[in-house]
């Protein structure tokens, strides 16, 4: 395996040094989908995000423009995967399809589910909709009024946490609480998958943004690439929307896992070197961080080693 006494310690270290630490040391346990893992508890990594770099894997082929295309989605408050589908985006189709096959006893292939979503309204509203997760808590927390005699009454808009730290970063950048929670304890039972990336805060240190992404479940073999993109793409946005310059992401994991049917993509993983050292351009600065495209962003100097796959645990 590659050695991380690498003289010029490239930033991916640390997440190789992780992978390694969990694999070869990680308490071995039995999880929710029955698969297994190996797990610690407590992990810290740190990127610098001055100069336009981002946290981007070398060492496998991350796919950052469907990372971008679903953290966009976030943003829009949506819950259902019709969109996604539609954008050739799969990332969450694999919940809906469990519990469509569960419930129709037919075993649709995953391609022909999401045609069928992206095709037909009717099908996407019964079998698309993953109930309020992500986007739909940053967006759109739901928020409940007296209606007298003892009851209450939801609110027509809820609290869009995205827009307020907008505001709070722009007004009063010295507040500590700059936050984005996905950890809504009422709505829990009613989402396909709880927030695994559950809360967000930003610090502001003179024009610089530093975010912190805490992640209570972290599936460090697939996950993991996509969510420090996602923490380190909501920080460059937030800045260039708030006249700041990108800062430090700080990513902490609480159970921090690897699957134990994902053994051959970590050990080629571990085979491998980082390199090169990419950087992201945001082109455009629209009116609102709600109108981002996926034609706003560049990336340049990303030349990944080969694609590791490996499956996902429902």
């Amino acid at each position: 395996m590659a050695s991380s006494a690498d003289s010029a310690r490239h930033p991916e270290w640390q997440y190789l040094d992780l992978m390694r630490r969990i694999w070869e040391q990680g308490d071995e346990r039995v999880d929710r989908t029955g698969v297994g893992t190996r797990s610690v508890f407590g992990t810290q990594l740190r990127f610098d995000l001055a100069e336009g770099r981002m946290p981007l894997l070398t060492t496998k082929r991350v796919f950052w423009k469907t990372a971008t295309r679903e953290f966009l989605w976030f943003l829009t408050g949506d819950t259902n995967i019709r969109t996604l589908c539609a954008q050739g985006v799969q990332i969450w189709t694999d919940w809906p399809l469990d519990k469509y096959r569960k419930a129709s006893g037919e075993g649709i292939s995953r391609e022909a589910f999401s045609d069928r979503i992206v095709a037909d309204a009717a099908f996407a509203a019964e079998w698309g909709d993953l109930g309020p997760v992500y986007g739909k808590q940053w967006v759109d927390w739901p928020v409940f009024e007296p209606a007298g005699e003892g009851l209450f009454r939801q609110r027509a808009a809820g609290v869009n946490q995205v827009a307020q730290v907008v505001e709070s970063l722009r007004t009063n950048p010295g507040s500590r609480r700059h936050i984005v929670e996905g950890w809504n304890v009422a709505e829990l039972d009613r989402m396909a998958l709880p927030p695994c990336h559950k809360t967000y805060q930003f610090h502001v240190s003179g024009n610089r943004l530093n975010g912190l992404l805490y992640q209570r479940s972290c599936d460090v073999a697939l996950g993991l690439p996509f969510n420090l993109w996602g923490g380190a793409l909501f920080l460059r946005m937030l800045a260039q929307q708030c006249d700041l310059e990108p800062g430090e992401l700080v990513w902490m994991g609480g159970d921090t896992h690897l699957y134990l049917n994902h053994a051959d993509l970590v050990e080629a993983q571990l085979s491998r070197e980082p390199h090169g050292d990419p950087r992201l351009a945001i082109v455009r600065r629209p009116d609102s961080i709600f109108d981002y495209r996926i034609e706003d962003f560049e990336v340049t100097g990303y030349a990944p080693q080969g694609q590791l796959s490996a499956p996902v645990a429902v």
